[in-house]
């Protein structure tokens, strides 16, 4: 029953997305001036550094605990 209401949920909120309107003024203009490029690009660039950092850490944490677990 929990995952028919959540799909449910899921289904009726996309569907609100994609009846919005696309009307931003703004995003038309950075797009018709080429510029919507460079954000995407920088917005791609936090998001690798921001993976590439979860993963290191993820890493480091594994041989602590390796390290740890061989101590005990």
């Amino acid at each position: 029953m929990k995952k028919i209401l959540t799909v449910l949920i899921l289904l009726f909120s996309s569907l609100n997305l994609l009846a919005q309107n696309s009307d931003i003024e703004m995003a038309d203009k950075l797009r018709s001036d080429g510029k919507i490029y460079i954000v995407v690009i920088c917005i791609v660039i936090i998001l690798a550094g921001l993976l590439f950092y979860l993963f290191a850490l993820d890493k480091r944490l594994k041989l602590l605990e390796k390290k740890s677990s061989n101590k005990n």
